[in-house]
């Protein structure tokens, strides 16, 4: 039986791997269905889900048409790959890995272009003397257009990358390129560099989902458990759980701790005048919060607890996106 909600996901690659890192940290790990070169799996503890790996290139056609509920891929390939991915493909959640930045890069001879600006006077230049346009090697025709139009540079063409886009302009197939570089090396390498402007869009992995696909109740309760999951667990991981006795003012400093460290009181918490007390706090915020409460005399033993989920009586992630699906 098909389950109600289908999860696209890589096939391979370090994309694929940041995914399966992604559901397991959240507790939910993936399961493969047959040996390791099936093309279908599961989430764990998530029985109507079914995942369906798919190249990262895919995954885009696959949500716009609603063949998929949820998609894990880069944001470069959202953008390009799907044709209206603001009305098709609502992005949840940035995850985090993949990243990788889509840049504008010619000749490091060109020592006098170093912006979009100066590109547009050399393209010109190169027209007129050679009379024939700029071509521009990339994979990302439309991220290209889109961005050089933006930046008022019209007079080039596009030539349509079919292999190792960097390699185009000592091969003579183009003058510059657009492509996407993690570290800069490979362009470095040969002899490219990026503008200063240059950086059409700083990509990462997104979990996103399909505003085209049915969703039946069944596939929103699957969405809202795995979503339910994926907060709490990242809101576990941004914040420990302080355990305390204090005999003043719990309100008071409840109310204080939350303007000044972004603490919380789990609802329904007691906040009374000597009391024992339970604080969230951001981990980045602890040691001066532990300081702060010392400073109040509590003096004594302060626990702070890590939490593996803390799930909270809302969801953002799921209440951002049911408003819009079908």
């Amino acid at each position: 039986m098909t389950a109600a909600l289908t999860i696209a996901l890589p096939s391979k690659g370090r994309i694929q791997e940041g995914c399966l890192k992604f559901f397991a940290d959240a507790g939910i790990p993936v399961t493969s269905n047959g040996d390791a070169r099936g093309y279908t799996g599961a989430l764990k503890h998530v029985p109507d889900a079914e995942i369906v790996f798919l190249s990262a290139g895919e995954i885009p056609g696959v949500l716009e048409t609603g063949a998929a509920h949820l998609g894990i891929t880069g944001e470069d390939l959202i953008l390009e790959r799907a044709a209206n991915p603001q009305d098709t493909i609502k992005s949840i959640l940035p995850l985090g890995f993949a990243k990788a930045d889509v840049v504008v890069a010619v000749p490091q001879s060109w020592i006098d272009v170093r912006t979009m600006a100066d590109l547009e006077d050399v393209s010109l230049d190169f027209h007129h003397r050679h009379k024939r346009r700029l071509r521009i090697g990339t994979k990302y025709l439309a991220l290209t257009r889109a961005f050089f139009a933006d930046k008022g540079v019209t007079d080039y063409r596009i030539v349509e990358s079919l292999g190792a886009t960097e390699g185009a302009p000592a091969a003579g197939s183009a003058e510059l390129i657009v492509d996407i570089t993690s570290t800069g090396a490979t362009l470095a390498a040969n002899n490219l560099k990026v503008l200063d402007d240059g950086v059409i869009l700083k990509s990462e992995a997104h979990l996103a989902a399909s505003l085209t696909a049915p969703w039946p109740a069944a596939a929103k309760k699957a969405l809202r458990t795995i979503l339910d999951v994926v907060q709490a667990a990242r809101q576990a991981r941004r914040q420990k759980l302080i355990r305390f006795w204090y005999e003043g003012d719990m309100a008071a400093l409840a109310a204080d701790f939350e303007k000044k460290f972004g603490c919380t009181v789990p609802k329904n918490a007691r906040v009374n005048v000597g009391t024992y007390m339970e604080m969230y706090c951001p981990e980045d915020r602890l040691i001066a919060a532990i300081s702060a409460l010392r400073a109040r005399g509590v003096a004594e033993e302060i626990a702070a607890i890590g939490t593996d989920y803390v799930f909270a009586d809302t969801n953002p992630l799921f209440d951002g996106l049911i408003k819009k699906l079908r």
